[in-house]
């Protein structure tokens, strides 16, 4: 947002480039938005609330989920675990997150937001709007929409694929 020059390739489709068919030239353009969609988000989220955006990441999955172990935070975030382990960590040190407890598995160490947690995801909400409001800025509702399915699609189809 504040780079006038962006760093971000131009987004390639089969029109342009003959040799993607235009499923290939889609995930590519997946793959980029995967990418570069942590800019916004840091500099959005994570910096004016003076965490990482790893630490952001774990808020909303915390926040979004409600207690998860820590190889669940990882496959969800796609992070390693050791990033994982040192966000929570981090977390726990400045009082947003506790561990939880696991009345049917007792070797499963879930971890949960504090109270202080839940209120940051709470912050998290509206500047999240905000980013959001900037990147789809002119994008008609119906598009986001249909964005939006489609993105539930392919997400329920990653999902076989980690089992």
């Amino acid at each position: 947002m504040n780079n006038p020059k962006s760093p971000i390739p131009k987004s390639e489709t089969a029109d342009t480039d003959p040799g993607f068919d235009s499923e290939v030239a889609l995930l590519i353009d997946l793959l980029k938005l995967g990418t570069f969609i942590g800019g916004p988000m840091r500099e959005g989220v994570a910096d004016p609330m003076n965490i990482t955006t790893t630490d952001l990441r774990v808020v909303l999955a915390l926040g979004g989920e409600g207690e998860l172990a820590g190889h669940e935070l990882s496959e969800i975030m796609g992070v390693a675990p050791m990033n994982v382990s040192r966000a929570v960590s981090s977390l726990i040190e400045r009082g947003l997150v506790e561990p939880g407890f696991d009345q049917t598995n007792r070797r499963r160490k879930p971890v949960r937001l504090t109270d202080a947690g839940q209120a940051l995801f709470a912050r998290t909400l509206p500047a999240m709007a905000k980013v959001s409001a900037d990147l789809f800025k002119g994008v008609p509702a119906r598009d986001r929409e249909a964005f939006r399915r489609t993105a539930a699609t392919i997400l329920d189809r990653i999902g076989r694929w980690m089992t």
